[in-house]
């Protein structure tokens, strides 16, 4: 669904219109946890996305306003992908998700050990949402 056509105006089908499919949400955890900047960075992702459907998310959730993309200064035909402050809102989203699928999925071991060092309770949450600010946004404001 695109954002001007919508099914309800419930809050979780809105939602889902956006980041309901199988993989948008695997890319902005990409760019969340992974570290991942650039095209072929996130369609090196374990769950093998193909080129056309990441090019496809890619430039749906720039223009829902989930992800910016702008030039690569130090590659004239790279582009680089950042979260918005909409997209690194969506870390609680992640976090249960994560803690959901800990409890009731099949988890491999390697997945749960990266899972344990996700944010135990509030403080450490607005660390990780600096974190991701600064990395994404430029903010330079320190959370203690």
């Amino acid at each position: 669904m695109t954002a001007d056509r919508t099914r309800s105006g419930c809050p979780v089908s809105l939602g889902l219109d956006l980041f309901g499919d199988r993989w948008t949400l695997l890319i902005i955890r990409d760019l969340m946890f992974g570290g991942k900047r650039h095209f072929r960075e996130l369609l090196s992702s374990a769950e093998g996305i193909s080129s056309n459907v990441l090019a496809d998310r890619l430039q749906m959730l720039v223009a829902s306003g989930l992800i910016s993309r702008s030039g690569d200064q130090t590659h004239r035909q790279k582009v680089i992908y950042r979260l918005t402050q909409q997209g690194i809102d969506l870390l609680p989203i992640l976090l249960e998700i994560t803690r959901w699928s800990l409890k009731y999925r099949p988890v491999s071991d390697d997945d749960r050990r990266a899972a344990a060092a996700a944010p135990a309770d509030q403080r450490e949450l607005d660390r990780l949402t600096a974190k991701l600010t600064r990395e994404h946004l430029g903010d330079p404001a320190p959370v203690s």
